[in-house]
């Protein structure tokens, strides 16, 4: 596919369906795009896809499916704008950082896809408000997803999640306990962690 130059193939592209729930139209919307005026769009809007659907299928479903409604903050970012980002100081990575994270539509270093997304959950959301550890969530999904990296945020509880090709399963916060929760060659990676949330799982079907 060609990267779309046009209104027509922009809307086609927007419709690409990436999963049961998500078209890639979700994830196109950059608040850098819109303040400076440079075009969030792929140059390789076939590995864009490829990535993309991997997120959705692997990762953003299963949540949604779990916890209800997700809310997307930032998603794809187009080499341009993220650069942009991370020369004005707008919290982004550089674009070698971020290729196979926001960037979907380049590889890494080592030559891996990946696909990086910033998202809410609603209902989570609101059960950090009233004083839930960020960490109930993170271990919830450590246990029961294929992430690579997470990275979680104070506000809205939002965090970062990534599907990579080669994960290496690695959870950090901005929010107290700040700093790494787990990584690969920790004691912490392996077993089962259901005492971490148990409290939100009764709390969610009760909802």
């Amino acid at each position: 596919m060609r990267t779309p130059t046009s209104v027509k193939a922009l809307e086609e592209f927007g419709r690409e369906r990436l999963s049961k729930s998500f078209f890639m139209r979700d994830f196109l919307y950059s608040d850098i795009s819109m303040i400076a005026q440079i075009p969030n769009i792929p140059d390789d809007p076939d590995l864009a896809i490829a990535a993309g659907s991997k997120l959705c299928t692997d990762l953003l479903e299963p949540l949604q499916d779990r916890f209800g409604r997700l809310a997307i903050r930032s998603a794809y970012r187009s080499c341009a704008v993220n650069e942009y980002g991370n020369v004005n100081k707008l919290n982004c990575a550089s674009n070698q950082a971020n290729y196979a994270h926001h960037i979907w539509d380049r590889r890494d270093t080592n030559g891996h896809m990946g696909a990086s997304a910033s998202i809410v959950i609603p209902w989570f959301a609101d059960r950090y408000a009233a004083g839930a550890s960020w960490t109930e969530l993170a271990w919830w999904i450590h246990d029961h997803l294929p992430y690579s990296e997470m990275y979680f945020f104070p506000k809205l509880a939002a965090f970062n999640i990534q599907w990579h090709e080669n994960p290496t399963r690695r959870i950090d916060s901005y929010v107290a306990p700040k700093g790494c929760l787990t990584k690969s060659g920790e004691a912490n990676q392996s077993g089962d962690h259901s005492s971490e949330y148990d409290d939100m799982l009764s709390a969610l079907e009760r909802a």
